[in-house]
């Protein structure tokens, strides 16, 4: 029987089928701390580098971004909705992920994080100013907590087709014909990472940024280690928040594995991805519907090689939602669609896996031989 270790929370559990067949035994972890220094609000925006900005450019447009700023060595870019750009590619000497940066609910919460970490509050030069905490976090990603001035205004949407449903019969002398072009990016989603430890760095997303867990991932007889995965949400109170801004896996390397990014629904996905297609993109994976977190899904390798999701209808969690816990499984990973791919697995050797996987089994992290296997074996599962 699942059992709720927080005080003061009304939380129901997992057990009661609400979204995962199992919840937390007892002693396992309870996805969230009882004090952390601040809540952050969402993602605000992911950073990277590049050193073709007019290559980057291209394709964002394709994928379906807007440009809200763009210099000779910054490219910022937006989605539809009102608010912060997505997503930062500044010029540099090689293609690379940074870091993100997490929005404050409040200007306070920057002063009061910053004197926790002992670090300061500083400019930021997000479009529209605003302020930002720099932090580094246990994995090693730079991390910003950020509270910006001006909001970016709203841009004219896809709008969702309007369907006929059996008897429910809303379209009559009307025909469907979604147009090919690219999928109009909404706003960015979730950004998933791999990491050596694991326990550390979810320890510290909950301790310092007040995220919880909405679904923890365990190996095939090694529950008893503890999660290899987590699905961490934004903890607003009662206001349901995405299944997870951020999730997280052990691995043997350290980096980025994906970005997601809502679109308006099904059509929107299929009718974006043709137009990729067309354009000789390369698709890793899709069209399909994930389990946890229910999102309609589609995977695409940018021109640098970075994977990035459309996702559309994705579940929503108000605080009250304790973690499920679930085997990790590849087959675990889709309700419905094709196969996952091995590049979307990240299956197919390289000389670079082969030495991650080397300093992961030689260094100081929660990587050894048993976590290796079995992490083998889900992906075989």
């Amino acid at each position: 029987m699942s059992e709720t270790r927080v005080h003061g929370t009304d939380a129901r559990t997992a057990h009661q089928d609400l979204h995962s067949e199992q919840g937390a035994l007892r002693g396992e972890h309870p996805g969230r701390a009882r004090n952390p220094v601040i809540k952050v609000a969402d993602l605000a925006w992911l950073e990277f580098e590049k050193p073709d900005l007019v290559r980057a450019e291209v394709f964002a447009r394709d994928f379906g971004f807007q440009v809200a700023v763009r210099t000779e060595s910054e490219l910022w870019l937006r989605g539809t909705f009102a608010g912060s750009p997505c997503m930062v590619i500044r010029r540099g000497r090689a293609s690379r992920f940074i870091g993100p940066a997490f929005r404050a609910a409040e200007w306070a919460d920057l002063d009061r994080l910053a004197r926790a970490t002992g670090s300061d509050v500083r400019d930021t030069d997000v479009p529209g100013g605003g302020k930002a905490v720099h932090l580094l976090d246990p994995s090693g990603f730079p991390v910003r907590v950020v509270h910006c001035g001006e909001q970016l205004p709203a841009l004219p949407e896809q709008q969702p087709l309007l369907l006929n449903f059996g008897t429910d019969r809303r379209r009559t002398n009307a025909t469907q014909r979604p147009p090919r072009e690219p999928s109009r990016i909404q706003r960015l989603g979730h950004v998933v990472l791999e990491t050596r430890v694991f326990g550390r760095a979810l320890d510290w997303y909950l301790d310092t940024l007040g995220m919880i867990v909405s679904d923890f991932l365990f190996l095939d007889g090694q529950r008893e280690r503890g999660p290899v995965m987590a699905f961490i949400r934004c903890d607003l109170g009662s206001v349901p928040a995405d299944h997870h801004t951020l999730a997280m896996h052990l691995g043997p390397g350290t980096g980025y594995v994906h970005s997601a990014y809502q679109v308006t629904d099904l059509d929107s996905i299929a009718a974006g991805g043709e137009y990729l297609k067309e354009r000789g993109y390369r698709r890793s994976w899709g069209i399909g519907r994930h389990i946890q977190g229910s999102q309609l899904f589609d995977y695409w390798r940018d021109t640098d090689r970075f994977m990035l999701e459309h996702f559309a209808d994705g579940d929503l969690f108000s605080r009250d939602v304790e973690p499920g816990w679930a085997p990790m499984s590849t087959s675990g990973l889709a309700q419905w669609g094709p196969p996952a791919t091995r590049d979307f697995l990240g299956a197919s050797p390289s000389p670079q896996r082969v030495r991650d996987v080397i300093q992961a089994l030689r260094g100081d992290n929660e990587m050894d031989p048993a976590r290796l296997l079995g992490l083998l074996k889900a992906a075989k599962s």
